[in-house]
């Protein structure tokens, strides 16, 4: 009963603070700049995944990075676009997605890294038209990694017993501890991912498959070790990322716009927003989340991502 509450006073107090933006908003007049010769700047922050990240946990997916390129696209002025990456990677078909909306990008793309952009951060860099690091940015990480929890001993130890009917063999193969044959069988699921992975940068980087597999072992490498590997074109911050990217779209003096971050008038009434289950997880005991977060993790999937 006091969870209802709670979120029936919760429900009131975002509606009541969305109106209030709504107005405001309405009082705000457009920053961007107006004009020709724009370079856009954009922030993308957090995993790969492939659905929206939640107000607690934001993340790069690929509806957001088109949005991003059809806003440069549709602004009139906005000449090349620079995306300040800060990832540890993620959801290898998110990565896949979002590498293919930068390629087929008509305007310059440059990325600029921020602290961290490795493994899937630095698959979505690699299609770029250019890629800035800081010295000390971290980035690579080329490789593939799988985990997930063998609950069976916990369950045990909590007295509950799990009982399976299936059709398939390997229907249950991440519900109990792998045989042999299946871990064979996630191993080859992995060196294929891998050997995409592999392909892809070679390809975007221009670079011989052998280099790439010098490279490709899942290790770090900071920005100026990227660099002398052909993994980073310049080093510098975003400001050197902006003057590349003028460079490439032949603008002599840019001037650089800033793609907002989204407010939380945006967030709250956005289609991919569900408050209901948003609340669900601020109201849920902090033991409930910890179970939760348990079970997520006997969820196998492969990932482009350091962990």
């Amino acid at each position: 009963m006091a969870v209802k509450s709670i979120a029936a006073v919760l429900i009131i107090f975002l509606s009541a603070a969305a109106a209030l933006a709504a107005q405001a908003m309405s009082w705000i007049e457009d920053e961007g700049v107006s004009g020709k010769d724009n370079v856009l700047v954009a922030s993308l922050q957090g995993t790969i995944e492939e659905g929206t990240g939640m107000m607690m946990g934001p993340n790069i997916n690929p509806r957001n990075v088109r949005q991003v390129l059809d806003y440069a696209e549709q602004e009139k002025g906005i000449e090349a676009v620079v995306l300040r990456i800060n990832s540890p990677g993620g959801s290898i078909a998110a990565s896949q997605h979002i590498s293919d909306l930068i390629r087929e990008y008509e305007k310059p793309v440059v990325i600029s890294m921020g602290d961290i952009a490795v493994s899937g951060g630095y698959y979505i860099s690699a299609p770029s038209d250019a890629i800035v690091a800081h010295p000390g940015s971290q980035t690579g990480s080329i490789g593939v990694i799988s985990t997930f929890i063998n609950l069976e001993e916990f369950l045990e130890d909590l007295g509950l017993e799990v009982e399976t009917i299936k059709s398939g063999e390997h229907k249950d193969m991440f519900s109990r501890s792998l045989t042999d044959e299946e871990r064979e069988f996630m191993q080859e699921l992995s060196d294929e991912a891998y050997r995409q992975f592999k392909e892809e940068i070679a390809a975007e980087r221009n670079m011989d498959i052998e280099e790439v597999r010098e490279v490709a072992t899942g290790e770090i490498f900071l920005g100026s070790q990227a660099k002398e590997l052909g993994l980073v074109d310049k080093l510098g911050g975003e400001e050197t990322a902006v003057e590349k990217a003028a460079e490439l779209a032949g603008i002599e003096d840019p001037a650089v716009e800033y793609y907002g971050d989204k407010s939380l008038f945006d967030i709250i009434f956005s289609p991919s927003f569900n408050i209901s289950s948003w609340i669900e997880k601020v109201l849920l005991p902090e033991e409930i989340i910890t179970i939760e977060k348990i079970r997520e993790g006997g969820e196998p999937e492969l990932r482009y991502e350091v962990r």
